[in-house]
């Protein structure tokens, strides 16, 4: 069974950092695109970055210089590292695989505030 599990979020003020984990489980996980999205309170769930299964990475335009993802294939684990963070951070993120599987983990919240 494919299963997502995010965590690494919390509370914190702008400027500050955060390390979101995703551990992922029943996928051929070195052979994935792996990507992080986001969804803020009232709105559509968002793209965020995409990390290849050959290591390239894609960012959106507002993360781009703040946020760096990476994997891990021997623990079937993708990162992402959030530097800077302002309010509009704030989301619930998760993360899947590129295109999205049909399962998705619960998120994990994070909350900026300024």
């Amino acid at each position: 069974q494919v299963q997502f599990v995010e965590s690494g979020g919390g509370l914190v003020q702008a400027g500050g950092s955060l390390r979101l984990s995703c551990a992922t489980s029943g996928i051929a996980f070195s052979g994935e695109h792996m990507d992080w999205y986001r969804q803020a309170p009232g709105k559509r769930r968002e793209f965020v970055a995409r990390i290849s299964s050959t290591g390239d990475t894609t960012y959106v335009r507002s993360v781009k210089g703040r946020f760096t993802t990476s994997r891990d294939n021997a623990k079937n684990t993708l990162y992402l590292q959030m530097n800077n963070l302002k309010s509009e951070d704030t989301a619930v993120y998760f993360c899947n695989t590129g295109p999205p599987n049909s399962n998705w983990g619960q998120g994990t919240q994070v909350t900026v505030s300024s």
